[in-house]
């Protein structure tokens, strides 16, 4: 009897399991013909002619898909972008510097407390100064949404590509850190910064409209323009292991200038570690935040960047904690409040508009001004043709539909970002993450942006990410960006020996400029000799042409005598 009650449950469970399975099989037909129905509309409507989706044999869902897609691999830059561009201390300044209460009671004199109130505040925990910074990570968040938003439509709408747009990174690190300097500490303000992108921009623009793009990118010798990608990968990874900036895997040194440190307390002026390197909870958890995404990428997991950066968050926003972005003091109780919003349209005040010449007569203005535009050039063109071959849209003659409009968004969109307050646009390379899931239009440029659009309504969260929780990502694009060193032909010195000296000098001086500098000046000195040579040469040819010349006139001329004699 117990048998049969077992046999008839087994049955039972049976005709249930095929019942189920009967009804997701009739779901995902259902499914099927409403995404058909809706594909076979939105092709054959006004919106799937101008995108040309029956032509380039793609459908409306599959654009959505990819644009997800990319969206997901490249979203990081959000966070990633204000964090860099924040460290540069944006249009804060010595007067959002607030004096300590107690310290100007115990100074009996103004001039005193005025002395206080030097450069160095910038540098030091200043409250004031601090919520400034805050203040002005907001900012950045909504406007490099915006300008990635306008960036992506524009793409979609006028070149019709499945290409998306967000500020570059590489050029964003030598903005903050280069130009501007940590804190403002740079020989070059905020707002002449915005100026030196915008001209930049326009510049680019016009060597877009003429089709001179690829002459200049062919100007910068080969070792050069690979070996400057590996540079500013380790320049954006070595920013990444710092404590402000990333991790706090290294930190200074008097004896060793650089050293390792992960350490439990620093020194609040030198920064040196005081006690405990490698005990530092932040630096053990950014360094699993980095596993996470390598396992992810490893596994290619869509999205894996976000993935380390939202379990370092998730983790670091729980209150009470060693490892807490919001600790008990008056800085962390602001910004825990600001953090309890989670929605909030916030409106760019700052760095909207903060574009300033002055200063345009110095000559490290138009440095960076060239050092920008190389960079710019260089690193558009090589990821259109890097996502175009992809998609295989490049034609015969080495060209792609929509590039020449392409370029004229890119550099559009830089101009556009400099009137917000953030560095050079550029195409990203994730984009190729939508391209292989089907993305064949415009639209999935769209979709992107959309998601851009979206993200505007929740920068209460995306300002209350913190560094260590970028360090691992900036440390990744560094990785990535590593990849171009094996083109490099190592056993030619005159190719090796720039190359790294361009890689060199990016990390080493803190300043992508200079590893440009110094790359090109070792070609051009490398280089003497085969010009010398190659000019010795084509005189020596001269010489017996010349000689050759002499001789048959000189035979001509005793022939033409012999000729009279006779």
């Amino acid at each position: 009897m117990g048998h049969g009650c077992s046999s008839a449950t087994a049955n039972r469970g049976q005709r249930q399991r095929e019942m189920g399975g009967e009804l997701c099989t009739r779901l995902r037909q259902s499914w099927r013909r409403l995404e058909g129905g809706l594909n076979d509309a939105v092709s054959k409507s006004r919106v799937g002619r101008y995108f040309k989706l029956e032509a380039r044999k793609s459908c409306f869902t599959k654009e959505v898909r990819a644009g997800t897609a990319t969206f997901l691999t490249m979203a990081y830059i959000i966070t990633v972008n204000a964090t860099i561009l924040g460290d540069s201390g944006g249009t804060c300044s010595v007067s959002d510097c607030t004096i300590d209460i107690h310290l100007a009671n115990a100074n009996a004199s103004t001039s005193t407390t005025q002395h206080k109130l030097g450069p160095d505040c910038k540098l030091k925990a200043n409250v004031g100064y601090d919520n400034c910074l805050s203040k002005t990570k907001s900012d950045l968040i909504v406007a490099t949404a915006v300008s990635s938003m306008i960036a992506c439509f524009a793409m979609g709408l006028l070149a019709n590509l499945p290409f998306a747009l967000a500020p570059g990174m590489g050029v964003n690190a030598y903005f903050a850190y280069d130009l501007v300097g940590y804190h403002g500490s740079g020989s070059i303000s905020y707002q002449t910064a915005l100026a030196i992108v915008l001209v930049e921009g326009c510049v680019f623009l016009a060597i877009a409209a003429f089709g001179l793009r690829a002459r200049l990118a062919r100007l910068i010798p080969r070792p050069v323009r690979l070996a400057c990608a590996a540079g500013i990968g380790l320049f954006i990874a070595f920013v990444g292991l710092q404590s402000q900036q990333g991790v706090g895997l290294v930190g200074p040194s008097s004896s060793t200038l650089v050293t390792l440190a992960a350490c439990s307390r620093t020194n609040p002026v030198t920064g040196e570690c005081e006690n405990g390197k490698m005990q530092s909870p932040t630096f053990w958890l950014g360094a699993v935040g980095f596993l996470v995404t390598c396992y992810g990428l490893m596994k290619e997991i869509r999205g894996s960047m976000i993935y380390g950066i939202l379990f370092v968050t998730l983790v670091s926003w729980i209150r009470g904690t060693s490892v807490t972005y919001f600790p008990n003091t008056t800085l962390g109780d602001t910004n825990y409040k600001y953090f309890k919003q989670v929605v909030e349209f916030h409106k760019i005040k700052s760095t909207a508009g903060a574009v300033s010449f002055r200063g345009f007569n110095r000559s490290e203005v138009w440095v960076a001004l060239v050092t920008l535009l190389y960079v710019d050039v260089l690193a558009t063109t090589g990821t259109l043709y890097s996502v175009a071959e992809v998609g295989e849209f490049i034609d015969e003659n080495g060209s792609f539909e929509g590039e020449y409009l392409a370029y004229m968004v890119d550099a559009g969109s830089t101009v556009v970002g400099s009137a917000l307050g953030v560095s050079p646009i550029a195409t990203y390379i994730e984009s190729s993450a939508g391209i292989r899931e089907g993305g064949r239009t415009g639209l999935t440029a769209l979709v992107v942006g959309f998601y851009f659009f979206l993200s505007l309504f929740f920068t209460p969260l995306l300002a209350s990410v913190p560094p260590w929780a970028i360090g691992p990502s900036l440390i990744m694009v560094g990785v990535m960006m590593m990849r171009v060193a094996k083109d490099i032909e190592w056993v030619k010195v005159k190719e090796g020996a720039p190359a790294f000296v361009t890689m060199m000098l990016m990390p080493f001086t803190y300043s992508i400029s200079n590893g440009v500098i110094g790359g090109v000046g070792l070609y051009v000195a490398l280089s003497l000799y085969d010009l010398i040579l190659s000019s010795l040469t084509w005189l020596m040819n001269m010489r017996k042409v010349v000689g050759g010349i002499r001789n048959q006139v000189n035979a001509t001329a005793t022939a033409d005598s012999s000729a009279d004699l006779l």
